[in-house]
């Protein structure tokens, strides 16, 4: 079973996930975020996807992890997250010291979330991190499908420094960020049980086809096949 909660860090959450009872895979969808992931006693960086990602997760395993949203990992990280594009490398060869230090906090906590909330916390303490808060208003601005240079004037950036600052935060040009903000709001659309051709004018694509080849591109899927739990 799949959880997650606040924890009082601007721009992140934290989740959890149960063991499964049987081998399961998972298929994750580009979302644009970065997640600080503990399972079996490790931790690892989970970069931002550009496409959907296949998770095998054996039976017993259980995930403890802050997500955070779009653009605002780097800037406690310290790595471009162009670094992390469809990449999981261990946190530790990221972050050095500090990812071994917190699966070890976590583990001794038993894997629990509040656990790793309250080494994270630590960290963020030590790190002296704050929000990207740009990077947010991109994220905001592109999410709505505002288009790229209205977005770039409206940060104080010319387009080519917003693709640049875009690649450093997330991972993505802003076109790239803007599909894949664009397929998170289609598939929750879906989820709400919206027909298909309203799922297309309401995300902001041109008409069903067009739904159907980025959804596609991106999922690996048809709309029609989009997760609805």
């Amino acid at each position: 079973m799949y959880r997650e909660w606040a924890f009082g860090l601007d721009g992140a959450v934290v989740w959890s996930a149960d063991a499964a009872e049987e081998d399961r895979v998972t298929h994750v969808l580009p979302d644009g975020c970065i997640d600080l992931v503990w399972a079996e006693h490790r931790m690892f960086v989970a970069g931002p996807d550009t496409a959907a990602r296949a998770v095998h997760t054996p039976p017993g395993v259980v995930y403890v992890a802050v997500r955070f949203a779009p653009g605002q990992a780097p800037a406690l990280l310290g790595v471009p997250a162009e670094e992390l594009r469809d990449a999981q490398p261990e946190l530790d060869d990221v972050w050095p010291g500090r990812g071994r230090r917190l699966a070890e906090r976590v583990t001794d906590a038993g894997h629990r979330p509040a656990a790793l909330a309250e080494a994270l916390r630590a960290e963020f303490v030590r790190s002296g991190y704050e929000p990207d808060r740009v990077a947010r208003e991109v994220a905001a601005r592109l999410g709505r499908g505002d288009p790229v240079e209205d977005v770039a004037w409206a940060v104080g950036l010319s387009p080519r420094q917003l693709r640049r600052r875009s690649l450093a935060a997330f991972g993505y040009g802003p076109k790239t960020l803007g599909r894949v903000l664009r397929l998170g709001r289609a598939v929750a659309l879906v989820r709400d049980g919206v027909a298909l051709a309203e799922v297309a004018a309401a995300a902001g694509y041109a008409d069903q086809a067009h739904l159907t080849r980025d959804v596609r591109a991106l999922a690996g899927v048809t709309p029609g096949n989009l997760p609805r739990g």
